[in-house]
């Protein structure tokens, strides 16, 4: 069931499967929107309820000036208010991921586990902050099509590329309903965004790691890096697979995901 209810003082497009005992909210990444799930919702619902959104400055959701990571955070919690849902499990993708973070850290009491799929707690290097801030002057240029035709084929093992066309094309069309000025607050949450790495070594949520071998964006050195800083965090690195998990190897995540919760 989709619907729109207000969260976070703006309007928010949520889904939710309503059944299921134990509930996942899923929080997708940048350029992305709730419909990147879909092919994966179709194992999840078999076992849980499950609830995605479109995040602020995403597909059909508002935005805020600046989109920060407590901001957003906020807006998901208020959802799993309004569904009714007192806890749950959070799975963010990338962005999702900084979000997921920040949920467990500001509402440790609400968000039970948690699992980072191709993410990870660092802030920016001062080299992506430069890259955020070109992104930034793109998009107010008026080039966000021009972004996302770069950027979202590199999301994958370069390998699987033909396999994901239909995916890969979906995801670029679904980028004109993003609000342009939207997507440039994202940004600029994410250039914002806390260093979570000493919340990661300290929390006592079970969190899980789902890595690609192939990532573009999280290379292996930085995922041994995570395995040595954040020892209690179980990490798995998945063999042939890029930057979104959950779609390229979707039945071996789906099974991560079944055996963490």
């Amino acid at each position: 069931m989709e619907f729109f209810a207000t969260a976070g003082n703006i309007p928010v497009h949520i889904y939710d499967s309503k059944v299921g005992d134990k509930c996942v909210i899923l929080l997708h990444g940048y350029l992305e929107t709730m419909y990147i799930w879909s092919e994966f919702n179709e194992l999840l619902t078999k076992e849980y309820r499950v609830i995605a959104i479109d995040l602020p400055g995403h597909g059909l959701t508002s935005s805020g000036p600046v989109n920060t990571m407590e901001f957003i955070a906020t807006v998901a919690k208020d959802v799993l208010a309004i569904c009714g849902v007192d806890k749950a499990a959070v799975a963010g993708h990338s962005l999702g991921g900084y979000v997921a973070l920040t949920c467990c850290r500001l509402f440790p009491e609400t968000f039970t586990k948690l699992i980072l799929l191709n993410s990870h707690p660092y802030p920016d290097l001062p080299e992506k902050a430069e890259d955020r801030a070109r992104e930034i002057s793109i998009i107010e240029s008026g080039k966000l099509e021009t972004l996302a035709n770069v950027s979202i084929p590199k999301m994958y093992n370069s390998d699987s590329l033909r396999v994901f066309d239909e995916k890969i094309r979906e995801t670029i069309e679904l980028c004109e309903t993003h609000d342009p000025e939207g997507i440039a607050a994202c940004v600029k949450g994410m250039m914002q965004r806390a260093d979570s790495t000493e919340f990661l070594k300290n929390t006592d949520i079970p969190t899980l790691g789902v890595m690609g071998d192939r990532d573009l964006f999280i290379p292996l050195d930085m995922i041994e890096r995570m395995k040595k800083d954040f020892p209690k965090v179980k990490f798995v690195v998945i063999e042939d697979c890029g930057h979104n998990s959950f779609i390229e190897k979707r039945e071996v995540v789906m099974q991560l995901l079944k055996d963490f919760i």
